[in-house]
């Protein structure tokens, strides 16, 4: 089987570390038999730098300084993770350990994080000589969605997309819209897990309106279509794992789950007791990491009051 290394950012900021975690954690926790015994990986935590959204010092293990960044490595290659920089923990991506993935949360202040701004995939974060690739290098996947269609390859009993065709390419394009579209909930609902912030009336612009409408729109489809409890069936996969950053920040923004219908608001109260969406929202609130950027990014604009602050001091 193959090693994998996965890096992320702050878990209470990073929604598209959300994306691919969860896919690893709770999709993969079905294992290469289907039966549950798990997919492990490493996760690599890296605290974002304050003051700016971009992120250089990443570029030591992606080639655009981007989170989630995977390195595959193959059976019997060395295990040098331990010894890379960032806040590391290993998880079992299995629901029967309940342990590991958020112990890097508040571990470190970002001190270990390499200060090379060059790409250089023959090094990376497990050392020189140590990877995977035909030519002696880790396998590098350093986009979300090109993440997840990997480890379907790879693991096809672990049903990262659903088996019924109709459900999967229902699947398929509902995490490819959210992969491209929902541009006025990035902006206007930035992730930060950890707080409450009550959205006044003239907070929702139009724009974030017709978000918020599509939102439902396609939620409803999915669970109406395919049965439930999840957007695609019976079964927690990929499509769930690409809209569980907007079921938090739905959690954040109070005011915003009134405006979905009946289906999408028991679909949030799901997946909010999903086991790998809550192991990650209790690591964030574990955190005490806190970046400027994104601290003021989700107060921007009319009608917002912050009315609760749930992380740790």
């Amino acid at each position: 089987m193959p090693r994998y290394v996965l890096h992320i950012a702050n878990k209470n900021y990073s929604s598209w570390s959300l994306r691919a975690w969860l896919v690893m954690r709770q999709v993969l926790s079905r294992g290469d038999d289907g039966g549950g015994d798990g997919v492990p990986f490493t996760e690599k935590l890296w605290p974002m730098a304050s003051g700016s959204m971009a992120q250089p010092r990443w570029r030591a293990f992606s080639p655009v300084a981007h989170v989630p960044c995977l390195h595959v490595f193959l059976a019997g290659e060395p295990d040098a993770a331990a010894a890379a920089p960032g806040v590391t923990a290993t998880a079992a991506a299995t629901a029967a350990a309940g342990s590991g993935s958020g112990s890097g949360a508040g571990a470190g202040s970002g001190n270990g994080e390499r200060s090379s701004s060059q790409w250089e995939p023959g090094r990376g974060e497990e050392g020189e000589g140590s990877g995977a690739g035909e030519d002696g290098r880790p396998l590098v996947l350093w986009e979300s969605l090109a993440i997840v269609e990997f480890l379907a390859e790879e693991h096809p009993a672990a049903r990262v997309y659903p088996a019924d065709r109709a459900a999967r390419a229902w699947a398929r394009s509902a995490v490819a819209e959210m992969h491209a579209g929902f541009a006025a909930v990035r902006r206007e609902m930035g992730m930060n897990v950890g707080v409450r912030i009550a959205l006044a009336e003239e907070a929702f612009t139009d724009a974030l309106v017709a978000d918020l409408r599509r939102l439902d729109e396609l939620w409803s489809e999915g669970l109406s279509r395919f049965g439930g409890p999840f957007l695609a069936g019976a079964e927690f996969t990929a499509v769930d794992a690409f809209y569980a950053p907007v079921v938090l920040r739905l959690q954040t923004y109070v005011g915003t789950l009134d405006r979905m219908g009946e289906a999408a608001r028991g679909y949030v109260e799901r997946m909010l007791q999903v086991e790998g969406v809550r192991e990650w929202v209790d690591a964030a609130l574990k955190e005490t990491w806190r970046e400027p950027v994104h601290e003021a990014e989700c107060l921007e604009g009319k009608g917002r009051t912050l009315i609760a602050d749930l992380r740790a001091a």
